[in-house]
């Protein structure tokens, strides 16, 4: 049987690798690293995580995210299994050891007969006796592949910017200071609800951050002038200009922690670490995501309360991320148009987060699969977390939401994608539910019934 190439060795190639070979049709993973590197990877492991070490929420009941979690275990996901084996303490996230999680998957790829991985740059369109390929890329896909894809399609793939938190060395956190408390005591898988590092900040302290914040120098990126940034992942200083109490309401919101150190005193703000490492050695700022100049960032970030002294394992970062125009090119298997032999997945396709770009290489390897091995297979329905992320990136669901944006935006897996679902107005002793209780109803609702239509989706698929 003629292998199908995948293109990519990320969490979406990786992924898609994985269910083509449960599938029992060859597959060729074709990783570019280490001969080109690019701007954000370190390693030349399979599924480098490159930014966060968050796979987000792990509650399937009330949160899209965790729906999505769900849903990928019960296809069998790579991923998500070595993400479960690799976990590290994150309140209700499921966060994982990177590096753990890297050679987790590595491991398991190079332990499947059919699988082979082969490394090296496809700098071009593949070679025509690729009969079926899934492209997943990423949004650092090579300059070379970018040009082709574009000379192919005549569109201009959609690119903003994307930015890197720094991370911390645990023992440089000065404890008399920070505590280690998760927002409201929440206890997330292997997590105890003291899961996060908190540094607290008066108004004064506060405010003399944002001032430092706004007037450090930044990075310039004149090439990429006009480029916009993605609102899931702004830098810091870019969440600072839009007004000074952004950030308050942002990562630096001081709701559901209490200062074990001063339980009496309320802080103004509370900038939080995440452990990154297994070993609990390592912790990044959440939500510091930032285009400093790495001087600055050390100098800015020691003004924060309890990182006087912070050691920095690697200082934060800015890259451009590029994504096509999706719901133009690709049809409802996320097959280009214009190139049906050519299948997208991962964040190229207009997608963002770790999980969704997984999601979407996870589908795409079971749709690439289905057609080598003449078995069609009906894509989720839009009422799976699944179903809903595809028909957001292939445009079958956008019009149903808003009567259609101005233009594709890269999205996050969320309830306001799934079709609408009537809501309870009572709960099941007959009370009647009011405001954020209506909502927590209604998203457990839209949980149920995910559950269900997958589960019919599994069955009715085989």
């Amino acid at each position: 049987m003629r292998p199908i190439h995948v293109i990519g060795g990320g969490l979406a190639g990786c992924e898609a690798a994985w269910q083509i070979a449960r599938a029992g049709v060859p597959v060729v993973i074709h990783e570019m690293r280490p001969e080109r590197p690019t701007e954000a990877h370190r390693t030349a492991g399979l599924a480098e995580l490159v930014c966060s070490n968050s796979f987000r929420s792990d509650d399937a009941e009330t949160n899209a995210v965790g729906v999505i979690h769900r849903e990928m275990r019960a296809l069998g996901s790579l991923i998500m299994r070595s993400a479960d084996a690799h976990q590290v303490p994150a309140g209700g996230a499921l966060a994982v050891d990177r590096d753990g999680f890297s050679a987790a998957v590595e491991a398991a790829i190079a332990a499947e007969p059919s699988i082979r991985v082969e490394r090296g740059e496809v700098a071009g369109l593949p070679p025509k006796d690729w009969d079926s390929v899934v492209v997943a890329t990423g949004p650092l896909t090579s300059p070379g592949l970018a040009e082709a894809i574009r000379a192919l399609t005549g569109e201009h793939s959609l690119a903003f910017f994307d930015a890197i938190a720094p991370i911390v060395h645990r023992d440089s956190i000065d404890m008399e200071v920070a505590w280690p408390q998760s927002r409201y005591d929440k206890a997330g898988p292997g997590g105890s609800g003291a899961d996060y590092l908190n540094c607290p900040m008066s108004r004064d302290q506060y405010e003399a951050f944002v001032d430092a914040l706004l007037a450090a120098d930044k990075t310039e990126f004149r090439e990429f002038e006009g480029t916009p940034y993605f609102d899931g992942c702004l830098p810091i200083e870019v969440m600072a200009e839009r007004g000074r109490e952004t950030l308050r309401h942002g990562p630096m919101k001081p709701f559901g922690l209490t200062n074990a150190h001063h339980p009496k005193v309320k802080p103004y703000a509370v900038v939080q670490l995440r452990q990154d490492n297994a070993l609990g050695t390592l912790f990044n700022i959440v939500g510091f995501q930032t285009k400093l100049k790495y001087g600055e960032q050390a100098r800015v970030f020691r003004l924060i309360p309890g990182l006087e002294r912070a050691e920095f394992a690697r200082l934060g970062g800015l890259h451009r991320n590029t994504f096509l125009n999706s719901p133009r090119l690709l049809d409802a298997t996320l097959r280009l148009k214009a190139a049906p032999r050519l299948r997208f997945a991962g964040q190229i396709t207009g997608c963002e987060g770790y999980v969704e770009s997984a999601a979407v290489g996870l589908i795409a390897g079971r749709l690439a699969a289905a057609e080598r091995l003449g078995r069609p297979l009906a894509p989720p329905p839009p009422t799976t977390a699944i179903g809903a992320l595809l028909y957001h990136i292939t445009g079958g669901h956008i019009e149903a939401i808003d009567a259609g944006p101005r233009s594709f935006q890269p999205m996050n897996v969320n309830f306001g994608l799934f079709p609408p679902i009537a809501e309870g107005r009572v709960d099941e002793s007959g009370k009647r539910l009011r405001g954020p209780e209506r909502g927590v109803a209604r998203k457990r609702a839209l949980s149920a019934r995910a559950a269900a239509d997958l589960a019919a989706w599994i069955g009715a698929s085989g």
